[in-house]
């Protein structure tokens, strides 16, 4: 009798430790009262921005930030996995990654607007593969474009869109905004991020020591 209870006290103790991080923590993890941790992360909305900006890089053939958000998909995907697993090193790999998508944002705002003699004109995003450039800059928003041939160009590339005037925003201000919106973004995930991880470390500290 004696060996049955201290089997069944010996269970519960190790349910209660394996347990115990999970259980505390989807009580505390969010940024309301009563939000967890999956719903508090706001990468669901960094997931649902970059494949609408994936979508219009594709139609432009700008290869350069195709790779990088695709390289961002796979780390968002890797940070809600780490979020509702209760995966600190995977929110880690997020948090590190946010830092690095700020900057690769940052670059890109200074391209389309030309700052530090970056010239949107520029083939560096086609990887030098091509002359296509951003998709918004030949199909901007109200804008008015005229067509004009271009040489040594077969008949399926015989004209080419270019920006004109009376343009309601310009082609380089909305890649501009897209890169912003990733920038705030990327933050509050990075803020989130270190929150989560610190809230678990703390719960798996407790489970330690107890």
């Amino acid at each position: 009798m004696s060996s049955r209870l201290a089997s069944n006290t010996w269970q519960s103790q190790g349910l209660h430790r394996a347990g115990c991080g999970r259980l505390e923590v989807e009580g505390h993890v969010g940024l309301g009262p009563g939000v967890s941790s999956e719903q508090g992360n706001p990468a669901w909305g960094l997931e649902v921005t970059i494949l609408e900006r994936q979508v219009f890089d594709f139609l432009g053939y700008q290869w350069a930030p195709i790779l990088a958000n695709f390289v961002h998909i796979v780390v968002v995907i890797l940070g809600l996995f780490g979020t509702i697993q209760y995966r600190p090193r995977y929110i880690v790999v997020y948090a590190v990654w946010a830092a690095v998508w700020v900057t690769w944002n940052i670059f890109i705002i200074c391209f389309y607007l030309e700052v530090g003699g970056l010239a949107r004109d520029s083939e560096l995003l086609t990887f030098n593969l091509s002359q296509h450039h951003s998709w918004w800059q030949e199909h901007g928003p109200g804008c008015l474009h005229e067509g004009t041939s271009s040489a040594g160009l077969r008949a399926l590339h015989s004209r080419a869109l270019v920006s004109g005037a009376g343009c309601a925003l310009e082609p380089s201000f909305v890649e501009a905004l897209h890169s912003g919106l990733q920038i705030l973004l990327a933050l509050l995930g990075f803020i989130c991020s270190c929150y989560v991880v610190s809230v678990l470390t703390e719960e798996e500290d407790s489970c330690l020591r107890k």
